[in-house]
């Protein structure tokens, strides 16, 4: 069993978050190129180079939608330092682990919950 999170460490983990989601927001404001629609125009791009930039395009809007769902998760984990609920498993409602918060900061569940939940 882990014990609950000290004053210094969860303001470690609330400058972690912070970070990261000024990270994230610059990634997502930044909107570039390679999410905007592929031209048709063949005389200028081949369909093999087409094809390719349309994968890229894709892969962009994966990286984006990902980046989107991460920075609400570390907005939920910033609500919860406010709440006094951050660091509480949401299945078991033991402490979680210090060193998971510091690899994931935004993590709801302790690691014992979250290998459960993926082997299931």
């Amino acid at each position: 069993m882990s014990e609950a999170l000290g004053g210094i460490q969860i303001e470690q983990l609330r400058s972690l978050l912070i970070e990261k989601q000024r990270e994230l927001g610059a990634q997502l404001s930044s909107r570039d190129s390679s999410t905007k629609p592929v031209t048709l125009d063949q005389q200028s791009v081949g369909r093999v180079s087409r094809i390719d930039a349309i994968a890229q395009q894709q892969m962009a809007i994966a990286n984006q939608q990902q980046a989107r769902q991460l920075l609400k998760h570390i907005e939920l984990a910033l609500h919860r330092i406010e709440a006094g609920e951050y660091g509480i498993c949401d299945r078991c409602e033991e402490p979680i682990a210090f060193a998971r918060l510091q690899a994931q900061p935004a993590a709801t569940l302790c690691i014992e919950c979250q290998s459960a939940t993926e082997t299931s």
